[in-house]
């Protein structure tokens, strides 16, 4: 316990650089097989079974927001209360928060999956689906609701694996869940001609077995966090916490939920199917590059917490300052590459020349705000990193719901289906500027705060 106890308290003394790079690298690799693995997922779908169930796998994005609202939750949630705890040293509650992911990926869990299956046809047509895409949509469907506490067990306890000081284990976790996947998924689209249940059969039995791996780890005794059977009681205090912390995650997927739903239904009336299948490809290529800064995030999200709750204030801002720039970089990456290679991107999905043409059109529209996206996102998760809640959940649902929403509801009818995309962009103009002003407000109380250690050594001076 020891090695790993000492391995956590590195995120205190340890180079920032070298840090965010230790815990982002395995991140970013997660990330971004998790993202190639979505990519490649559509194309096999596009490839192998039609157009149409793309615009069908697409109609199941809110349903897939709405339950990785949950789980982010209670993972997001867990993991930054971990990296706290462990900052201050307690680690009897860190033990608590570990059985409490635990209960509450069970709970609601098998919660998600009972209410979506009695009531998926309704979901997916309130959702925006039509009598031509629902078939696809449910089969998808009902085999990821069978498996969803197996997905939240997962997600939440492979974040806690990464809080606790396990980085490398979370990511060879995560890459082995993707690798098979796309060795499930072409063998039971394309063999056992299971269609677009076969795609859902791989992601649920992938996560299977990357879920049996990580109670593996946390029931082994020498590791720094391991199942005891007290922790697996509710503790109040813990479960707020949790739920307080990962408000500002569920908050941002829960209004994606509501977001998707209200572009869907847009997007069906101005350019019909083709054009929800046209979102789903620009949304999944996005996807890759938003991962990356996800994976910036996740590695900050400890050093961050860890420092934070150790009060050493000065390596707080010195890793937020580093990841700004790092998801700078990525989110203007993603903005060249977008607008220089829009067709050859769409190519890789379908030969359908109208869902290409569509998926060229949303692409160049949605990555026009995308080089300050990446400083948007950063600045969310870092008032979550740091458990100001609150601050988090303005962040996460003002750009959905209070700037996207509106526009979605009034832009399509003067523009259309360009009116549709647009929204996107603007709204992330304008969240960033709320970004920057919440976030200097933040750095100004940050600058009257002394490090921990500074007032350790003026006590010994004085002395």
């Amino acid at each position: 316990m020891s090695n790993s106890n000492s391995s956590a308290a590195v995120l205190g003394t340890g180079n920032i650089r070298k840090l965010l790079i230790q815990y982002s690298g395995p991140a970013i690799a997660a990330m971004m097989a998790s993202a190639l693995y979505n990519v490649i997922d559509r194309m096999f779908i596009g490839q192998g079974v039609s157009a149409l169930a793309i615009s069908g796998l697409a109609i199941t994005m809110p349903v897939m927001n709405l339950s990785a609202a949950f789980g982010a939750m209670i993972g997001a949630g867990g993991a930054t209360l971990t990296s706290i705890k462990m900052g201050q040293q307690d680690h009897p509650s860190t033990l608590k928060v570990l059985g409490n992911v635990v209960l509450l990926n069970v709970v609601l869990g098998i919660i998600f999956m009972i209410l979506g299956l009695a009531f998926i046809d309704e979901i997916l047509y309130f959702f925006g689906a039509s009598d031509d895409t629902i078939p696809y949509a449910r089969d998808f469907m009902q085999v990821i609701l069978i498996g969803n506490v197996i997905t939240h067990l997962y997600l939440g306890l492979n974040n806690v694996m990464r809080a606790s000081g396990n980085p490398q284990k979370a990511m060879l976790v995560t890459i082995m869940t993707v690798l098979i996947n796309l060795a499930l998924a072409p063998l039971f689209i394309f063999v056992f001609h299971w269609g677009i249940r076969g795609a859902a059969t791989a992601t649920i039995s992938s996560q299977l077995v990357a879920l049996l791996v990580v109670i593996h780890h946390f029931n082994n005794k020498s590791s720094f966090l391991h199942f005891q059977r007290s922790i697996f009681k509710f503790d109040k205090r813990i479960v707020s916490s949790i739920l307080s912390i990962g408000m500002a995650p569920f908050m941002l997927n829960a209004c994606a939920c509501l977001v998707v739903i209200i572009i869907n239904k847009a997007l069906y009336t101005h350019g019909g199917d083709l054009a929800i299948g046209a979102y789903g490809i620009v949304n999944s290529l996005l996807m890759i590059f938003a991962m990356l800064v996800m994976g910036f995030n996740q590695g900050m999200q400890p050093i961050a917490g860890y420092n934070f709750g150790a009060q050493q204030y000065s390596r707080v801002r010195a890793v937020l300052k580093i990841t700004i720039i790092c998801a700078t970089i990525t989110t203007t990456c993603a903005f060249l590459i977008a607008e220089s290679i829009p067709y050859y991107m769409a190519r890789l999905f379908t030969n359908d020349e109208e869902l290409i043409q569509l998926t060229i059109l949303g692409l160049r529209v949605c990555v026009i705000a995308f080089p300050i996206v990446g400083f948007q996102m950063v600045t969310s998760n870092f008032f979550q990193s740091i458990g100001k809640a609150p601050m988090a959940v303005i962040l996460s649902s003002t750009r959905q719901l209070l700037l996207l929403i509106p526009l979605l509801l009034i832009l399509p009818n003067f523009y259309g289906t360009i009116g549709v995309f647009a929204s996107m962009p603007i709204s992330d103009c304008l969240s960033t500027i709320i970004a920057l002003t919440l976030l200097r407000r933040e750095m100004k109380h940050f600058s009257k705060l002394k490090d921990k250690t500074l007032i350790i050594e003026s006590n010994n001076t004085t002395l």
